[in-house]
């Protein structure tokens, strides 16, 4: 005799799964520890806006990974949708800046220097958003001492890994296009710009690529101006230099290449 299948029982009355313990909640909320003592007000603003940072990026490596594997496959059209998604959490990304910078200066230099030396640029899961977008620097690994052994070897492997844009390719590649070479590339992304009825996924994705690079760049520009108003030209906690630093890497691009195209078409 066999067991006959339970019907889930929704609603209060049935619940041995709740919301708290599904979500991890409690655990959750005792992860902000302000460093300040005595506390300063603003700190657990800035730990919560931080921790919610990294709890974007993980989402963000999901839905990256997925794409990029998907079109490593030759799939045009699913990774444009991870991609679509990428960008809404992006925007978020940039809004949540909003919120940082309704704490003064003043009420930053409270704890500000309890931080040191850490820093936004240890933050390994958004250098693995830039590895796999394209932004590959091995130079990271070399810089960046306190990185742990997980770490360093995670950082290693989206250093070895395909990245979007090798993604990209491939599934140019699928589609018969030849990439070997600069030239042929440009020659496939015009023939692809030229005739969307047949190329439409493909002209989307490209799209979708340059929508993701310009969100990073925007991303990073937002990030330039909360900086500069909080400590203006002072060194970051973690010894970079701050603003400066940061300004240097707005107008870097993941996709030269599709960017570039606006030029020949």
């Amino acid at each position: 005799m066999t067991d006959t299948p339970t019907t889930p029982r929704f609603g209060e009355q049935g619940g041995v799964l709740t919301y708290g313990s599904y979500l991890r909640i409690p655990q959750l909320l005792d992860q902000q520890h302000p460093a300040s003592d005595p506390e300063a007000h603003d700190e657990l603003l800035f730990i919560t806006i931080h921790q919610v940072y990294e709890l974007w990026f993980k989402l963000l490596l999901h839905e990256l990974d997925d794409a990029r594997d998907r079109m490593m496959e030759g799939d045009a059209y699913v990774p444009r949708v991870r991609l679509t998604r990428c960008h809404s959490i992006m925007r978020v990304l940039v809004g949540q800046v909003d919120v940082i910078d309704t704490m003064t200066p003043q009420d930053f230099l409270q704890f500000r220097n309890r931080l040191a030396p850490a820093s936004g640029f240890q933050s390994v899961q958004f250098r693995e958003v830039e590895f796999i977008s394209g932004m590959k620097d091995p130079g990271y690994l070399k810089r960046f001492r306190g990185l742990t052994e997980d770490e360093q070897a995670r950082l290693t492997a989206r250093l070895e890994q395909p990245s979007l844009w090798d993604g990209f390719l491939a599934a140019l590649r699928h589609a018969g296009f030849k990439t070997d070479t600069e030239e042929r590339r440009v020659e496939a992304y015009k023939a692809i710009a030229a005739d969307r009825g047949n190329y439409g996924q493909l002209w989307d994705l490209a799209e979708a690529l340059v929508d993701h690079d310009q969100l990073l760049s925007l991303w990073r520009a937002r990030h330039v101006l909360m900086a500069e108003r909080q400590i203006g030209t002072k060194p970051g906690t973690g010894g970079s230099a701050g603003g400066a630093y940061l300004r240097s890497r707005v107008e870097l691009r993941c996709y030269p290449e599709l960017w570039e195209l606006r030029s020949v078409l």
